[in-house]
């Protein structure tokens, strides 16, 4: 079955990385990505700036080129970034602005509603939120009332009250990350309980909003992406929604 990776990084050491935390990840390449994912029908995915690139714009373009047709970017921006330079970035391939809730690097909560709808105003970028399901309740009015939105890694946590609610409103969210089970965030594990049963509930509430990432290199993971991990996901969802879990409904999200 074909995958679209709507959730993957490129740690290139040629350009700027910032220590998150005490953290720096070991180089991932464009090449790593594409000889790590050979074996797998990919026809396309996103590449998703983490907190150890700030706001640097250089190694996404340069890895969007080496890319080519397909593969799309979600990037951090400052929240003051002139219209003509979210239009360049567009004209790159980006598609989104990621706001990194839970570990920093991004434009900061304050900023959301602000920047999230100039940026689609402006390219038609939506928005795409690193947080923990256990915050939503502060941030669910604020994320219902955005033109369009996606969530990171299964939302984190088992609070998915607010979680299917934005799900029911149109909020796409992310099947990435979900292979270490329960864990604190240190070991970079997600803890919702049944990441399946969880998957099955998304589906059946929108079957456009779930989505397939491969988080690779998997940095901070305990447990690493593995190539299982797709049919994981497909029986998850059933037959009947494993196609537009693994790939066309990134598509149509990512206007592609």
């Amino acid at each position: 079955m074909n995958v679209f990776d709507a959730h993957f990084h490129i740690i290139d050491s040629r350009f700027p990385l910032v220590p998150n935390n005490g953290y720096l990840p070991d180089s991932f390449t464009t090449a790593d990505y594409l000889q790590r994912v050979g074996a797998l029908q990919v026809t396309g995915g996103a590449v998703v700036s983490g907190s150890f690139q700030g706001f640097d714009q250089e190694y996404l373009k340069d890895a969007l080129a080496q890319l080519g047709p397909g593969f799309v970017g979600v990037t951090q921006i400052p929240v003051d970034t002139a219209d003509d330079d979210i239009l360049a970035l567009d004209r790159a391939g980006v598609r989104a602005v990621r706001f990194n809730l839970y570990r920093g690097g991004s434009a900061t909560s304050e900023h959301v509603d602000t920047l999230a709808r100039r940026v689609h105003e402006v390219a038609g970028w939506h928005s795409e939120f690193y947080l923990d399901a256990a915050d939503l309740p502060e941030l669910e009015a604020t994320l219902a009332a955005l033109p369009q939105v996606s969530i990171d890694h299964l939302a984190m946590s088992d609070d998915t009250g607010p979680l299917l609610r934005l799900v029911e409103a149109g909020t796409v969210v992310k099947a990435t990350r979900f292979a270490g089970g329960e864990g604190d965030a240190l070991a970079g594990r997600i803890s919702v309980t049944d990441p399946d049963a969880l998957m099955r509930t998304i589906v059946g509430v929108n079957p456009a909003a779930l989505i397939f990432g491969s988080d690779l290199p998997s940095t901070r993971a305990a447990i690493p992406f593995q190539d299982s991990d797709i049919d994981r996901v497909a029986d998850a969802v059933g037959g009947e929604h494993a196609e537009a879990v693994l790939e066309t409904n990134a598509r149509m999200f990512y206007r592609l």
